[in-house]
């Protein structure tokens, strides 16, 4: 974790430049805008661009300079904001803060996949671990372990590179989703979950009454023992969109953060395949449990929602909702209206093809953004694995989507 006073300089070089662009006016406008928005106000068509794993290719290992880990982890997430805030164009937030997470281990479901692949955030396959439901004993709640010296160390060592510059601050992102059917599904396997619904219903309810007891007692944990941070400021939250909301933290907020003060986001991309009956049966009534504690929530990503409609709306604190690519466009603007955030995902095979196709983009923007007029419109890129290591795509794509945002 020591980081040189070459890298530190380095870093207090990057951070102090950041600073700079977190101090523009557009960036206060900007923060108007996103208030506004999720407080499903009328404004324009809010833009972000995540290439995710495509960041890989603009801000490249070889392109760091520092010479620590640690050092060259935090230039690279320096580098990238500015690179967001200087050239992208889009409307996140340049951060105003340097966050550290807890230094943690977890000790999982007690059964865990074997993988082969996925490395440097490719594809993989897996070996499911739970061949029979006589292994249900095999199972056990996931605990968190915490490294509280490694933890203050890390703070340390933030404080000492960044005091000036901004604040140090503790978040720590403990769990990306609380939509339970990426962990069934890595436990049981994609295709064998989908036969027990049919051949194996009643130990198919076992196991998912399992997984949403365990991630409530991991949730009552994080909870009770003050290690949850809030999220209404301008970290992404959900599937995509900014988190910026004056209406969390929630009511008696006494400097220690609740459930009830936060966002939350749940999805089942892993039940793409099952009709709204079986999604209902067994997915949303364990969901509705633990995205019900959260003071906001997100609800979808990849998934399309067109036809789940009638059973998400149902969720009592739901603001924000996923319309994926593959979704009805024109069917989620009648079913969202006025009364929800609209998270438009573009296709992300747009920056990953051949070559950009500008007039394509266009076109389908252009016709997405008019099925959905009238909406609390976000346009949100994000889920790409490349870009085909061309900086470019991205500024190029915002600068489109504002385009055809301003023409609505």
């Amino acid at each position: 974790m020591e980081i040189t006073r070459k890298d530190c300089d380095t870093l207090r070089s990057l951070a102090s430049k950041l600073m700079e662009l977190a101090g523009r006016p557009i960036e206060t406008e900007k923060r108007q805008l996103w208030l506004d928005h999720n407080a499903l106000k009328p404004t324009r068509p809010l833009i972000v661009c995540d290439p995710e794993n495509g960041w890989r290719e603009i801000i490249t290992q070889e392109s760091l300079v520092c010479d620590g880990d640690l050092a060259r982890s935090w230039e690279w997430s320096l580098r990238r904001d500015i690179f967001w805030g200087e050239t992208m164009g889009d409307d996140r937030i340049v951060p105003t803060e340097w966050s550290v997470g807890h230094v943690a281990t977890d000790s999982g479901w007690g059964l865990a996949e074997t993988r082969t692949g996925g490395h440097d955030g490719g594809a993989y396959t897996w070996d499911a671990p739970l061949k029979s439901y006589d292994q249900l004993s095999e199972l056990r709640f996931p605990t968190l372990t915490i490294d509280w010296d490694a933890s203050n160390k890390l703070l340390a060592e933030a404080h000492d590179v960044f005091d000036g510059i901004w604040p140090v601050r503790v978040r720590s992102g403990w769990m990306w989703t609380t939509g339970l059917t990426s962990t069934l599904a890595l436990i049981r396997g994609l295709e064998q979950l989908m036969i027990d619904m049919i051949d194996d219903p009643d130990n198919l309810h076992r196991i998912m009454a399992f997984l949403r007891d365990g991630t409530l007692a991991r949730l009552h944990y994080l909870e009770d023992n003050n290690l949850l941070s809030l999220n209404n400021d301008g970290v992404s939250v959900g599937s995509g969109g900014v988190g910026l909301t004056d209406q969390l933290p929630g009511p008696g907020f006494d400097g220690r953060v609740r459930l009830s003060d936060l966002w939350g986001l749940s999805e089942s991309q892993e039940t793409v395949s099952v009709s709204p009956d079986m999604f209902a049966e067994f997915v949303l009534p364990y969901q509705m449990p633990i995205v019900s504690l959260f003071g906001l929530s997100c609800y979808g990503c990849c998934e399309p929602l067109d036809k789940r409609w009638k059973h998400v709306k149902t969720i009592p604190n739901l603001r924000r909702v996923s319309v994926s690519p593959w979704a009805d466009r024109a069917v989620m603007a009648a079913n969202l209206e006025d009364r929800y955030v609209y998270s438009m995902k573009p296709n992300p095979a747009d920056l990953a093809m051949d070559g950009f196709d500008a007039d394509r983009i266009r076109t389908h923007l252009r016709a997405d953004l008019q099925a959905a007029k009238g909406c609390h419109v976000e346009v949100i890129m994000k889920d790409c694995h490349t870009i085909r290591r061309d900086p470019r795509r991205v500024v190029d794509w915002v600068r489109i989507a504002r385009d055809e945002a301003e023409r609505v």
